[in-house]
């Protein structure tokens, strides 16, 4: 028999009798863990929502089994309400299937204010999607029903990343340092809590920021742009651990120094993906730097000194490949992760487009994403996506390549800016809309 105290909420007109212990396990931030020991002269705490839905979310508490699927979407609202901690939400989330060929747009998530969308990302761990404009981040929960948007004191957000349903990483190319913020709106109007770790340099600022299971990586380049280094912050103290790959720059040669404006874990080979580019005016440079975290070493560098020097690249961990697209060209290369200490060339997947003019640039702007099997390259208004496919006669596979959601001739869509993906679902940021468009199977 319990002993901890008996509770009586109000929950819609109809009475529920429970524990302290029971309503604690909500987390910290739930308005049911914080309620008031129960007094004689006082009447139980009122919520204006579905008795019907709450027992199945008391019931749910009471035993950690969810109910059959059918109340799932129902339920993942209400605990969403209550603000249970991700693990439990994860256990009310029905298991999304990424099906890429049935991709379709299906709803737009508009966001407050003016100002352009610079950043849109999806937490690892729990699905809740964050996207910076201008001062402010707006975060989105699972379900995509509920949003919050909460001030900051930087002018400009250029980079965010959710680290949980409740807490975010952020950071600036003009404001200095990594910065923790609540992604939660909050009362009264003080709706941030925000802090700059101390033990940073106030000079340096962050151009990307990434994720392993155990380590939050940070991009940083001096306020001076003379020198740049990537940090390892430890995710449980959220203390930095470890610095990866520092640069300086001597004298003019600036390609000596190029930031990290893209990092990305591959954690099939446990290696740090970083990567960054320059246009100068001899051309593009930039290289692709491979980082074994265990032993803070340079595995492998990319050096990208050519014509068609890469306008973004990604990594596949499911893949184990490394693609690119050309910034002149527009062509989609790829490499052997398992065999990038050998590496001689990219290899061009399609038929490409290399006989056209090279200087039209035909990649500048161009995104690029992988999730799951499958390679996302934006252009300008549209998204082509490769995807594995095996050959009949041969234990062999190519990359087939398919447009998604071409509209009709003649009808212009608006650049896409940004591409992010999350559970079953691709979301696209365009040009001068303030409003996400989300794509679900």
């Amino acid at each position: 028999m319990s002993t901890s105290p008996l509770i009586t909420l109000n929950i819609g007109g109809t009475l529920f009798h429970t524990t302290h212990q029971t309503l604690s396990l909500t987390g910290p931030t739930s308005p049911l863990s914080s309620l008031p020991l129960p007094s004689p002269s006082s009447p139980p705490p009122f919520f204006d929502r579905d008795p019907d839905l709450f027992s199945h979310l008391l019931s749910f508490l009471r035993s950690g089994f969810p109910p059959s699927p059918s109340l799932l979407p129902s339920l993942l609202t209400e605990a969403e309400f209550f603000s249970l901690p991700p693990p439990l939400l994860s256990k009310l989330s029905l298991p999304l299937h990424f099906n890429p060929f049935a991709l379709s747009p299906s709803l737009s998530l508009h966001l407050n204010g003016r100002d352009r969308i610079s950043s849109v990302s999806v937490s690892p761990s729990s699905s809740v999607l964050s996207v910076a404009h201008g001062c402010k981040v707006t975060t989105f929960t699972p379900s995509l029903l509920h949003k919050s948007t909460v001030l900051t004191p930087l002018p400009f957000i250029d980079v965010v990343l959710p680290l949980s349903s409740s807490l975010g990483a952020a950071g600036a190319k003009d404001f200095p340092g990594l910065h923790l913020v609540n992604l939660l709106e909050a009362s009264p109007p003080e709706v941030l809590h925000w802090a700059p770790h101390p033990s940073l340099a106030n000079s340096s600022t962050v151009l990307a920021i990434g994720y392993s299971p155990n380590l939050i990586f940070s991009s940083f380049e001096s306020c001076r742009r003379n020198s740049n280094a990537i940090v390892a912050f430890d995710l449980e103290k959220f203390e930095p651990v470890l610095e990866i790959g520092r640069k300086e720059i001597f004298a003019a040669e600036i390609d000596t120094a190029i930031p990290a404006t893209k990092l990305s874990w591959i954690n099939n080979l446990g290696l740090l993906m970083a990567a960054g580019s320059h246009a100068g005016p001899a051309g593009f440079s930039g290289y692709v730097r491979f980082f074994d975290t265990r032993t803070n070493r340079l595995a492998f560098e990319i050096e990208e000194k050519n014509l068609d020097c890469f306008a973004d690249v990604a990594a596949s961990d499911s893949l184990l490949s490394v693609f690119k697209v050309g910034v002149s060209s527009g062509d989609v290369y790829m490499t052997d992760l398992r065999k990038i200490e050998s590496f001689d060339n990219w290899t061009l997947i399609g038929e490409g487009r290399r006989s056209g003019d090279m200087k039209k640039k035909e990649g500048l702007g161009c995104k690029m994403e992988c999730y799951e099997k499958n390679v996302f390259v934006s252009r300008e208004g549209e998204v082509e996506m490769w995807s594995k496919a095996a050959m009949a006669d041969e234990e062999k596979s190519v990359m087939k390549r398919n447009f998604m959601g071409r509209g009709k001739e003649g009808e212009e869509k608006k650049k896409i800016t940004q591409l992010a993906f999350g559970g079953n679902r691709m979301i696209l940021a365009r040009k001068d809309e303030m409003c996400l468009e989300v794509w679900q199977s």
